[in-house]
């Protein structure tokens, strides 16, 4: 019995279509990530790429900086299709993209979207005649464009207009609101300038990346009061572990809970050697608890205390959240629904069995000092109580049991 949420009604914006993925109008909020290893190594990127699209990424972004790493990307895409991996790939282009798009066209071909920044695009001059380069190959093999402004290489042309333009006002605005001005305003204006060139609306995603939470929220704010292109979400240089994930979290729920966003990407700095999809667990996990989407089933469980001086129920906990989310490629492609799925590994007696009596599974393990059985709630009614040893293996197979029971089987009956 999953708690029900209330809708977050959505801002409507235009429709655009990266390798058969729709991101805007009324479907669902994509989640993106994006590879670090070394694109001109096309067997480790392919891997990497599938890795994150196992773990749920939508679509898949990749550097694109040196001849070599456009020469790999067509050996890239044909290294996924051996894999049996579909996902869209993103290319992303900073200082010479027009000329590797120029001379690398199967790198073009490949890629199902390609990221620019208006920023260092071109300098002077140079600036409209190359981001006019991308554009046409854009338009010549039919790809989206993601245009993407980071305040960390903010054109710094337009910023100096906006400064004079501020400074001729009769009130003044302050320098951080300013820069958040000349975000909003470059995003919006390289967008014209790339319809002019000819890409059509529906082809084109914006995207203003700070990694201040405060501007983040308020430059998405304005930003999509003045366009209805989709948005791309994400608080750059977010930082590593729990920083970057609180960061992340608390700029984009407020965001999505006003129904601005239609794509996301969670920017954490891994640890040394730790895994890249963790960024990818994190936005689903963003997602799925402000019941935007579903992605696997999740599992409530107290923070324990004096009344649980055993480890046991966080050892527990923990056993049947990687259970669950190692089970859901298996289940996802059997079974309809099971997403929303909802567990619950409780300490002890004081919310135990209400909190097991909430969630569709449920256990409510014995605390310090109560007697050593463990009561299981299914749908609200207790079915069983285990003990010994072997409670969390009875625990997995009363969960796969109810999977296989309850949810409808795909391409025919449960």
């Amino acid at each position: 019995m999953a708690s029900e949420h209330l809708p977050v009604k959505r801002r409507r914006t235009r429709t655009v279509t990266v390798g058969g993925v729709a991101i805007g109008g009324d479907h669902p909020i994509v989640v993106q990530s994006m590879t670090n290893t070394d694109t001109a190594d096309p067997i480790a990127t392919a891997i990497q790429v599938a890795q994150l699209a196992q773990a749920g990424s939508e679509i898949v972004r990749i550097t694109v900086n040196t001849a070599e790493a456009a020469a790999a990307v067509p050996k890239i895409r044909e290294q996924l299709l051996r894999m049996n991996m579909d996902v869209p790939l993103v290319g992303d282009f900073h200082f010479n993209g027009h000329k590797l798009l120029s001379e690398h066209p199967a790198c073009a071909e490949a890629l199902d979207k390609l990221r620019i920044n208006p920023g260092n695009v071109g300098k002077g001059a140079r600036r409209d005649e190359q981001f006019a380069r991308i554009i046409e190959i854009a338009c010549r093999y039919r790809k989206p464009v993601r245009i993407g402004v980071n305040w960390g290489s903010l054109d710094q042309d337009l910023l100096a207009r906006i400064m004079d333009e501020n400074a001729r006002r009769t009130q003044p605005r302050d320098a951080v609101e300013v820069m958040r001005e000349a975000m909003v305003a470059s995003a919006l204006e390289s967008a014209a300038k790339a319809q002019e060139y000819g890409l059509p609306g529906d082809r084109i995603i914006l995207s203003c990346k700070v990694s201040g939470v405060q501007d983040l929220i308020a430059i998405y704010r304005d930003l999509a009061a003045r366009c209805d292109y989709p948005l791309h979400l994400g608080l750059t240089e977010a930082g590593m572990g729990s920083k970057g994930i609180v960061a992340s979290t608390a700029a984009l729920a407020v965001l999505l809970q006003e129904g601005i966003g239609d794509t996301i990407r969670v920017s954490l700095t891994p640890e040394p050697n730790g895994s890249r999809t963790q960024e990818v667990i994190v936005a689903q996990e963003i997602l799925q608890t402000m019941g935007l989407r579903a992605f696997t089933p999740l599992v409530a469980a107290c923070p324990g205390c004096g009344r649980t001086s055993s480890t046991y129920f966080q050892e527990l906990a923990q056993e049947i959240q990687s259970y669950v989310r190692s089970q859901m490629p298996v289940w996802r492609s059997r079974y309809d629904g099971v997403e929303n799925m909802t567990l619950a590994v409780m300490g002890c007696v004081v919310n135990g069995p209400g909190e097991s009596k909430h969630a569709n599974i449920g256990i409510s393990l014995p605390g310090s000092g109560e007697t050593p059985v463990a009561p299981v709630f299914v749908d609200g009614e207790k079915t069983v109580t285990l003990k010994g040893e072997g409670i969390a293996e009875e625990f997995k197979a009363i969960i796969d049991n109810y999977v296989a029971s309850k949810y409808q089987r795909k391409g025919g009956r449960a």
